[in-house]
């Protein structure tokens, strides 16, 4: 019996939405003892919520540490919502997160299902106008026959009936149960924002901006050229001290507020110019000497300003990457920036050699030339 209940699981794969990529393990399924069955009361008592997902930009990624995805987000506010943490469980393919949920390792499934007989004779529906709904508004040109759903073990029937209820009253909601809310930490949110300014305040004068005494003090710490470090700034705010970015960065560096506090930047000091600029420059050093094995110091930089931008997890993914398809790892151009633009890709976020899984690599791709070309400009400057 268990063994046509894992070939029904194979067989349901096909119709999986979660996913694109066909993986090659299908067939592949090793028989296992199931966990103990948990249903609500179960989960309530252990006080943890186990959401089993796929790497994307609408189910789960990573940003210096933090966790994004917009049905991520709906699934900790439920979990909220029954008075549990989430722990979330990525999986590398269909097949994996069917397994998983199937043999009682997480709780739910959260990622657009596309529904089949098969996947509901084994699971339970949840959410499915709520999901089709959600998933349709943010890909209006895609067709979702048959609609999406998350799934539920069918031993877990008041979970199921929790979760059901819980999407239909707050379907309405979800656009701002998935907002990203910015937090300096002391219990004021803001709303992203920013001015840009010019790029150069006085060519004439050589003056770059309002800040430039902060770069120069500051660079020499870390051996950089101040117009380099003038450059990211404006890559990062457009010398805007005010400015917050949608996904919580703040200040002239765009400081994350975790990175913030690990170098010693208090939430009240993030709009602070010299504040800010100290943290960020601390946290350049930290990455210089993460990638001091890269012998060439111009390709060094690059790799530190992608790492500011997306996180070094991220980039040393990339790294790996490159390596394994016979690319220079210590080479950015035309080597580890193909796969950094490449990692949005199941392909290769899905490769297990990237731990760190998705990113959008075409914002960081284009964040180190931007910077590379404008200090480029500056150091034309009289």
């Amino acid at each position: 019996m268990k063994q046509r209940f894992f070939i029904a699981i194979i067989a349901c794969i096909a119709f999986t939405a979660c996913h694109e990529q066909r993986t090659k393990e299908l067939g592949v399924f090793k028989q296992s003892t199931p966990a103990a069955s948990l249903d609500l009361y179960d989960i309530q008592q252990g006080g943890e919520l186990i959401v089993a997902t796929l790497y994307g930009q609408d189910t789960y990624f990573e940003y210096y540490g933090e966790h994004f995805g917009t049905q991520y987000r709906l699934a900790e506010a439920y979990a909220r919502s029954i008075g549990c943490q989430i722990r979330v469980d990525v999986m590398r393919d269909s097949a994996a997160l069917l397994h998983h949920l199937a043999n009682g390792d997480a709780d739910i499934a959260a990622c657009a299902i596309a529904l089949s007989d098969s996947i509901e004779r084994l699971f339970t529906t949840c959410g499915q106008a709520e999901i089709t709904h959600l998933v349709d508004s943010l890909h209006p040109a895609a067709c979702n026959v048959g609609g999406v759903a998350w799934l539920v073990r069918k031993d877990s029937p008041l979970l199921a009936q929790s979760l059901n209820q819980w999407m239909h009253d707050n379907s309405s909601r979800f656009q701002q149960l998935t907002a990203i809310s910015i937090s300096d930490g002391q219990g004021h949110t803001y709303t992203p924002r920013r001015r840009n300014y010019s790029a150069i305040l006085n060519r004439a004068k050589g003056q770059i901006s309002h800040y430039d005494h902060l770069f120069r003090r500051y660079s020499t710490t870390i051996s950089w050229d101040w117009r380099l470090l003038a450059a990211q700034s404006y890559q990062e705010s457009g010398f805007d001290p005010q400015a917050v970015s949608p996904m919580g960065a703040m200040g002239l560096m765009q400081l994350m507020p975790r990175t913030a506090q690990s170098v010693g930047v208090s939430p009240s000091q993030m709009f602070d110019p010299e504040a800010n600029v100290r943290g960020g420059v601390r946290y350049l050093s930290q990455l210089l000497q993460h990638y001091s094995d890269i012998p060439n110091p111009t390709e060094r930089t690059k790799f530190v300003l992608a790492a500011y931008n997306a996180g070094p997890g991220h980039i040393d993914d990339a790294r790996q990457l490159a390596r394994r398809y016979g690319r220079d790892p210590d080479r950015w151009t035309s080597n580890v920036d193909y796969f950094v633009l490449h990692l949005s890709e199941p392909r290769y976020y899905n490769d297990p050699l990237a731990t760190h899984g998705y990113m959008r690599g075409s914002e960081t791709y284009g964040y180190v030339s931007g910077i590379m070309n404008r200090w480029e400009e500056y150091r034309q400057l009289k």
